[in-house]
């Protein structure tokens, strides 16, 4: 990335870049083409900390930055698209929003756990009929006492087949559209939550995406994050948030296809030289440098961006406060 990085964000971007070279790289194909979910590779981040980067280590993360957390995805993407997605939902879909939205005790309870890299998260939001459009959603969380009793179905959640832990969002008032969606806590073991079976795509194919079925199922009020009606804000920041994410991984992959189109180009002979040069190959190679080093620019304004607006918050925070 071009941006100023401190001694331990070097430190970081050089030991993920080892693990990715050494673990992840070598099965990278085979998993695209076979659809089999790595969670092996999972497990082992989330040892390295990569479970929830930015998350506070009271709460099981490596407390470091987002600018840490792009370094991450990138590195890991540059390999394997499927693993930098799957690292990028855990992190940014599922820990960001419990690290904002969460009480002390769903911290304690689902965020350390998740951001420790011993569970894994999902994102629950798109249905058949409400992809772009969340305020369509026809999943519906009906109040009994203590429990929320959901009922609908989701579908393309990444990380859906082997999640723990999703974080789903339903209806308490169709009328309302999107003032009445809520988001909620929902462990995977939980009675009446099924998934179905992995959706195979073109690209990204091992990422586990499948869709998610709620049949009557009961959720404690205490897993509800936020308040009622408080989902739409709630998705809306989350998915603000992992914007950034995947642009990281974006920007990752077209390193990794460029790395690797550089090689080919060295490596191949044609006419007794090397592909590489050739003027033709030259101009190729030079444009999709060009582009690539936009794009990573266009990702550190959107960090930069990013940390802009949350120190303006939090000094607004503190005024309001004082």
């Amino acid at each position: 990335m071009n941006i100023e990085l401190n001694e331990e964000q070097i430190l970081l971007r050089d030991s993920v870049r080892r693990f990715a070279e050494e673990v992840v790289k070598p099965r990278a194909k085979e998993i695209d083409e076979s659809g089999e979910f790595p969670r092996e590779f999972f497990d082992q981040a989330g040892e390295l900390g990569l479970g929830g980067v930015a998350v506070p280590e009271a709460y099981g993360g490596a407390g470091m930055d987002t600018i840490s957390y792009c370094l991450v995805i990138e590195e890991i993407s540059r390999v394997c698209a499927t693993s930098g997605v799957i690292l990028s939902v855990n992190n940014s879909l599922v820990c960001d929003p419990l690290l904002k939205f969460g009480s002390e005790e769903q911290k304690q309870k689902f965020l350390k756990p998740l951001a420790a890299g011993e569970k894994l998260g999902c994102f629950a939001l798109t249905e058949p009929g409400a992809g772009s459009d969340p305020a369509g959603m026809l999943s519906t969380a009906r109040r009994e006492g203590d429990d929320y009793v959901l009922n609908g179905n989701k579908i393309f959640i990444t990380n859906g087949t082997h999640a723990d832990i999703a974080l789903v969002f339903a209806s308490i008032d169709l009328a309302k559209k999107h003032k009445g969606i809520t988001a909620f806590i929902v462990p995977a073991d939980t009675p009446g939550y099924s998934h179905g079976t992995h959706e195979f795509k073109l690209g990204v194919n091992a990422s586990g995406t499948t869709e998610l079925a709620f049949e009557n199922m009961r959720i404690p009020a205490s897993q509800r994050l936020g308040e009622d009606g408080e989902g739409f804000k709630v998705a809306m920041a989350t998915l603000d948030g992992g914007r950034i994410g995947i642009a990281a991984q974006a920007v990752g992959i077209a390193q990794g296809a460029f790395e690797e189109a550089l090689r080919y180009s060295q490596e191949r002979k044609q006419f007794g030289q090397s592909l590489s040069e050739f003027q033709a190959i030259q101009f190729y190679l030079a444009d999709m440098a060009t582009e690539l080093d936009a794009g990573r620019r266009l990702l550190v304004d959107g960090l930069r961006r990013q940390w802009r607006d949350r120190v303006r918050v939090e000094r607004e925070q503190q005024l309001l406060d004082a």
